[in-house]
């Protein structure tokens, strides 16, 4: 820790060329050989994995090329985003482990991370793969020319019950995303009973069903065919099928769909069944914005409490919303104060019922921001989209893990 806060404290300006984090001691003996021949600080390998590279890094600016070893990781993904949220954009990662699986592989490099070499490490292999490290990072160097960002969003939204209208509030959402002349994607994980097509009176297709079946083809030509397009800038990937005809999404798909799905749209817009995060907490990863939707009864304060909790382990650097149906079917067993007081967490934002403007836009095939562009309900519904994604932000879009890993890889 002293050797790498020494380097980067005697030249604040710059970054440190190189660090590793090594659990096995073969291992770092091989490493420092290398690191030798090409005149880098041994001092910078130190004993300790990914873990240690995250205790370390939180603090201070992160070298050009980190070595990082997941041997002892319980649960590399997570670890690699926890590593993701210390790294500067820039960052090149080459990681080492011992598990010898390609959907591991496929997925750290799909995530950015440079190569993954499996134990024991071969000195040859290990060479080769730094020298391809350090070519990459001279290419990006040389090609590298300010670019503008554009601004988006990646919102997931989450109804803490059924019954509340949420898939409404998502599509409305996503349709004002749109209208800002900004290419917006709808993903509605709804597998059997998802509205996100119908409320645009059309049909999803096997888009969804296609894209979780054949992952790895998921990518720009891919989506333009399987999206349906209710709008010139919104796409939406659904499913409609048979009850039980889809198999359970492999670990790690919804979240690589999610991750595609950003590289190709500026916004994304994901409608998440709460019963899908049981299984696939990865779906709320990518989220810069998490919205939970809610009315004031006690049941939903309980699963909002529960839901806030996962949150708080799944995606910590998310930002949560909470937003409250207002005057709902539903009796108001908590009152606002009350509410707030037991989830231990401000309503964001509210939405009035308003049964007779939700009717007229079933009946039309319309939303209601166009429907009723001037009712309450579709100025609540402008206001939530400009909660999550102003109208003129100063963020920058895609400023995330994925940003960061992928800027040099």
């Amino acid at each position: 820790m002293n050797a790498l806060a020494s380097s980067l404290e005697a030249a604040p300006s710059t970054r440190a060329p190189f660090a590793a984090f090594i659990c096995d001691d073969t291992s770092s003996e091989m490493l420092n050989a290398i690191v030798e021949t090409r005149g880098w600080d041994n001092s910078m390998v130190f004993a300790g994995g990914v873990a240690a590279a995250v205790r370390m890094l939180g603090g201070m600016p992160c070298p050009e090329f980190l070595i990082v070893d997941l041997a002892e990781s319980k649960d590399a993904r997570a670890d690699m985003q926890a590593l993701a949220d210390v790294c500067e954009a820039g960052t090149l990662v080459l990681s080492i482990g011992t598990i010898n699986d390609v959907t591991l592989y496929r997925d750290l490099i799909a995530a950015g991370v440079h190569d993954y070499l499996v134990k024991p490490l071969n000195t040859d292999a290990l060479e080769d793969a730094i020298a391809s490290a350090e070519a990459a990072l001279a290419t990006t160097d040389e090609n590298t020319t300010p670019a503008e960002e554009t601004t988006g969003t990646n919102v997931a939204f989450v109804g803490v019950r059924g019954g509340l209208g949420t898939s409404t509030i998502v599509t409305n959402i996503a349709w004002l995303l749109a209208e800002r002349d900004q290419p917006t994607a709808l993903l509605d994980l709804d597998l059997y009973f998802g509205t996100s097509a119908m409320q645009f009176d059309m049909e999803p297709g096997r888009g969804l069903a296609d894209a979780l079946d054949n992952p790895e083809r998921v990518d720009g030509l891919f989506l333009e065919r399987a999206v349906v397009k209710p709008h010139a800038n919104l796409s939406i990937l659904g499913a409609e099928a048979a009850v039980g005809s889809m198999p359970e999404p492999a670990e790690g798909v919804l979240h690589h769909l999610i991750q595609s799905l950003a590289e190709n749209f500026t916004n994304v817009v994901v409608d998440i069944p709460r019963q899908v995060l049981g299984h696939h907490t990865d779906t709320l990863k990518a989220a810069k914005d998490i919205v939970l939707v809610t009315d004031y009864s006690l049941t939903a304060a309980r699963d909002c409490i529960r839901l806030l909790a996962h949150i708080r382990l799944s995606a910590p650097t998310a930002k949560v919303h909470i937003v409250a149906i207002k005057g709902a079917a539903a009796g108001q067993e908590v009152n606002e104060k009350d509410f707030e007081n037991s989830i231990e967490h401000t309503i964001s934002s509210y939405i009035p019922f308003d049964a007779k403007a939700t009717a007229q836009a079933a009946q039309q095939g319309k939303l209601v921001v166009d429907s009723a562009a001037n009712s309450k309900l579709s100025a609540a519904l402008k206001d939530i989209a400009n909660l999550i994604s102003p109208a003129n932000p100063d963020a920058s879009h895609k400023s995330g893990w994925l940003k960061k890993l992928m800027s040099k890889s």
